[in-house]
């Protein structure tokens, strides 16, 4: 493989316009040295129209005549699921870098085949496990790792969003054609047991699942939707259409070496926008982290006061500094999350080749997520203790 010049911007193309492939584009302009070449989409005039209102230089409806013409350093793949397999492949097969969003594929046999081919052709490959980059998760970790918890024994979770309380709120997700077998499990709660599993460092053994489809009809817009977005629609611009789809899940975990954790994830929770929390209960202490405030880390103990540690690159450890760009008291968030992966990515990019032990999530994280999430599912449907 060809290493790219120092001297020029890498060429990135979008698959995918929507919502997150938005905040790809914006992301990717925030970090020297990357230029967004081209974006694709089905549709030719939307992708022309998104082009235009990005200032993107190129606009296509085939993705495959987008490859072949731009010959883009690296694609990034932010479009529905069903999609992302033969997308990635055919990247993959030419040799071009990727990104993509989670999950990586619709089954685990089609990830594993993705993580093969990645490694064959020796490209960098990475998942879109963009939580793993606030900072104070980073610092968490290293916390863990320099032994500050003692042996964890518990781990609490929950994802919690409410952009699907409303039976006329609707979008690609609601598909098994589009999403697979899982909505909210593998929507938010892949983000939520990846960033368990990355902190903690343990691996879930077992699952115990209970799924509850709150609306078993939803009202199906007859024009398009975007997530996220408003719903300024009439009674006249819905269809009736049943749900297959989880929208929220309760799960039970065991994990390698004997501690436990309880998950919740839910996509109809009032008022929850985009809530993650998480805690880590050790034999020495606690942790405790909140996305809703991204630059406080909870830090418990039984025998001195709590405290909270504040986001600030002379407080924390020096691996967390290097996912910090502002002093402290200069806050960071949601967007700063997918600059901090970019620069790990495309740092691995310029090299032509993926480091001996990445730092950023790979195709093996996209893997275990959906071999988790198949066994979740499969939990739900015999209401039984699963092995992972």
């Amino acid at each position: 493989m060809t290493t790219p010049s120092p001297l020029r911007p890498l060429r990135v193309a979008i698959a995918g316009i929507g919502f997150i492939g938005q905040v790809h584009i914006e992301s990717l302009r925030r970090v020297p040295g990357l230029e967004v070449v081209a974006l694709c989409h089905s549709s030719q005039a939307a992708a022309e129209e998104k082009a235009r209102a990005w200032c993107v230089p190129a606009a296509y409806s085939d993705y495959g005549e987008m490859l072949a013409k731009e010959k883009p350093d690296c694609v990034h793949v932010a479009t529905p699921n069903n999609l992302h397999y033969s997308m990635v492949e055919k990247a993959l097969r030419l040799g071009i870098h990727v990104v993509c969003e989670k999950p990586l594929a619709v089954t685990a046999t089609e990830a594993e085949a993705l993580a093969d081919l990645a490694r064959e052709k020796g490209v960098v490959n990475a998942v879109h496990f963009n939580v793993r980059y606030y900072p104070l998760v980073r610092e968490m970790k290293r916390l863990r790792e320099k032994g500050e918890l003692g042996p964890i024994h518990a781990v609490l979770g929950s994802y919690l969003q409410d952009w699907l309380l409303y039976a006329t709120d609707y979008n690609w997700r609601i598909s098994t054609a589009q999403s697979g077998d899982t909505k909210a499990v593998a929507d938010i709660g892949s983000h939520l047991i990846d960033l368990i599993e990355y902190v903690s460092g343990l691996r879930v053994s077992a699952v115990m699942a209970d799924f509850a489809t709150v609306h078993p009809f939803r009202k199906k817009p007859k024009k398009a939707v975007e997530t996220y977005s408003g719903k300024m629609l009439d009674t006249s611009d819905y269809e009736d259409v049943p749900i297959a789809l989880e929208d929220l899940a309760h799960i039970l975990l065991r994990f390698e070496g004997g501690a436990r954790g309880m998950v919740a994830v839910s996509q109809v929770a009032a008022g929850r926008k985009n809530d993650l929390q998480v805690e880590f209960c050790g034999a020495k202490a606690a942790m405790s982290w909140d996305s809703r405030r991204p630059n406080e880390l909870w830090l418990g103990s039984r025998d001195t006061a709590n405290r909270t540690l504040l986001r600030d690159p002379s407080l924390v450890d020096p691996e967390t500094r290097a996912l910090i760009s502002y002093p402290g008291g200069h806050n960071e968030g949601f967007g700063d999350t997918f600059k901090q992966l970019y620069r790990e990515v495309y740092d691995a990019v310029r090299t032509g080749t993926p480091p001996a032990e990445p730092k950023y999530p790979t195709f093996a994280a996209g893997c275990r997520q959906l071999a988790l999430c198949e066994k979740i599912v499969e939990s739900q449907r015999r209401q039984a203790w699963v092995e992972v």
